[in-house]
């Protein structure tokens, strides 16, 4: 099971994960209006209520989604990240991916470029 997630996949959303491309850093994750999330004692439970399924996240997962859902991309979160743990760039790269990767497969995320939806300087 992947550090951070709570659920263990089935043996078709396995197989389904693997082949899942790689989310770019640059763009920025946010949470779909469709997603409920509670946070209790530094863990962390999302909902997707529209298809029932959850993920509990525990209080590693928990901080790396709260970084991706409030940086303004991915990149930064990652960065952020780095400087809070040690961990080798590529291990935390390969996991936060793999997060990232489950929570959208899963309606829980939504990937959009970084600069959708901000008001440019004039």
């Amino acid at each position: 099971m992947f550090p951070g997630v709570r659920r263990n996949l089935t043996p078709t959303e396995t197989r389904n994960h693997r082949s899942a491309q790689m989310v770019p850093f640059a763009n920025r994750a946010i949470v779909p209006e469709h997603v409920l999330v509670r946070h209790l004692d530094g863990e962390s439970v999302l909902l997707n209520l529209n298809t029932e399924k959850y993920f509990g996240l525990d209080a590693m997962g928990t901080r790396m989604f709260v970084l991706l859902t409030d940086s303004p991309c991915i990149e930064s979160a990652y960065e952020k990240l780095l400087e809070e743990y040690e961990v080798e760039a590529e291990v935390l790269r390969g996991h936060l991916a793999e997060l990232l990767s489950r929570l959208v497969e899963n309606g829980l995320l939504d990937v959009l470029p970084a600069d959708v939806g901000t008001i440019p300087a004039v």
